[in-house]
């Protein structure tokens, strides 16, 4: 991922921050009786915020008030939906190859998620796994999920999958090293009736 849409991101995280800090701390000071700051734009903590004036103005224009809401109801749906962004975890698209010509190539990293997938699913002892490449093209790192059948050896399943998938798929990919975060459950069944 690039480091430039990130960096945008946290300064503008910051500068957000600090104007709704300086805005919620000022309101909270002048409703506590405290004396209002020189650009404030009420004179005092009973003042309104908006006038009957403020609030008759466009009374007779029937547009403006659905056209507030709609630009409010916007800005709520753009926040929530850079909130869900931000909550996100990133996939890597691809992931650079080293060819040692230089040049380098990539290859998708869902065909790189579903083959070491595949390949963790044909180790005897788990029913399903799931593998996630995050973090950088050059620098990649693995999230899976094993899920174990009961009879499974837990320290077992994990050692194969780092000695063969994870390893074929640092092998294959021409990367030094290719950490990685294993996550081992078991899969419910149901009781068997003995008779």
């Amino acid at each position: 991922m690039n480091t430039m849409p990130r960096t945008v991101n946290r300064v503008l995280l910051a500068l957000a921050g600090l104007v709704l800090l300086v805005l919620g701390g000022s309101v909270l000071a002048v409703g506590l009786g405290a004396p209002p700051p020189s650009w404030w734009i009420h004179d005092g903590r009973h003042d309104v915020l908006l006038s009957d004036g403020d609030r008759t103005r466009w009374r007779d224009a029937g547009w403006f008030w659905p056209v507030v809401i709609a630009v409010l109801a916007l800005l709520v749906l753009l926040t929530l939906w850079w909130l869900s962004a931000q909550l996100r975890r990133r996939r890597l698209a691809e992931v650079l190859v080293e060819t040692g010509d230089g040049e380098g190539a990539v290859v998708r990293g869902r065909a790189l998620e579903s083959v070491m997938a595949g390949e963790a699913e044909a180790q005897d002892g788990v029913e399903r796994a799931r593998v996630a490449l995050t973090g950088r093209r050059g620098t990649p790192r693995a999230r899976a999920e094993l899920a174990l059948e009961p009879r499974a050896a837990p320290a077992d399943a994990l050692h194969r999958f780092g000695a063969e998938a994870l390893a074929h798929a640092r092998e294959s990919a021409g990367l030094a090293s290719l950490p990685a975060t294993v996550r081992l459950r078991g899969v419910k069944h149901r009781a068997r009736r003995v008779s």
